[in-house]
């Protein structure tokens, strides 16, 4: 999805349901990564509520594919993640630097977390993953004609099948939200043998 067609899809939100008017808005947190705001907002029905917002930049994720003679081959990193006390098994990714636009953040984190770099980049789609408290916004692209230009030591890479990849989702494996929504659009693509 374009950045254009998110905020078309915004301003047609805003449209068909009552929004909230922020009366008062104050940065309560702001750290390197985020801001945590908190808005007084006035309801449709005249109540009051309070919204804490964690304010982020967006973030770029690569659905990185690997062509071999026995098949396709999806690229994952393993890191320790603090916040869920554990190691994931993620698609690349990483958050927008100032000024930096999707595809460009895509094409930086694939070559900085894996050492890889890749001939096409498509974009997929763009969500919000918990737009209940957070502006956050990730945009998935596809990433093709893979090539080692790097050695990079600090995560570990791995490659996997699509059917292992789902196999491990189902084992919970696999818990990464953008990393699920990938796989299962990559499934979903080669079950209906159609191109993206």
């Amino acid at each position: 999805m374009s950045e254009e067609r998110v905020k078309e899809a915004a301003e047609e939100s805003k449209a068909s349901v009552a929004e909230e008017k922020t009366v008062r808005s104050e940065t309560i947190y702001e750290g390197r990564l985020l801001k945590i705001r908190l808005e007084d907002v006035a309801l449709p029905d005249g109540r009051r509520k309070k919204r804490e917002i964690v304010v982020h930049p967006g973030a770029s994720a690569v659905l990185a594919l690997r062509r071999k003679q026995s098949g396709e081959e999806i690229l994952l990193v393993e890191q320790f993640r603090k916040a869920v006390q554990r190691s994931t098994l993620e698609i690349p990714a990483g958050t927008l630097e100032a000024g930096e636009t999707p595809a460009s953040c895509a094409k930086r984190e694939l070559l900085e977390e894996t050492g890889y770099s890749a001939e096409r980049f498509e974009k997929l789609l763009s969500f919000f993953p918990s737009p209940g408290y957070s502006t956050e916004v990730i945009h998935i692209f596809k990433a093709e004609g893979l090539r080692k230009v790097e050695e990079r030591s600090e995560l570990k890479v791995r490659f996997l099948t699509l059917e292992d990849a789902i196999s491990r989702i189902k084992r919970g494996e696999i818990m990464d939200g953008k990393t699920i929504i990938a796989l299962m659009l990559c499934q979903a693509f080669s079950a209906n043998e159609r191109r993206w």
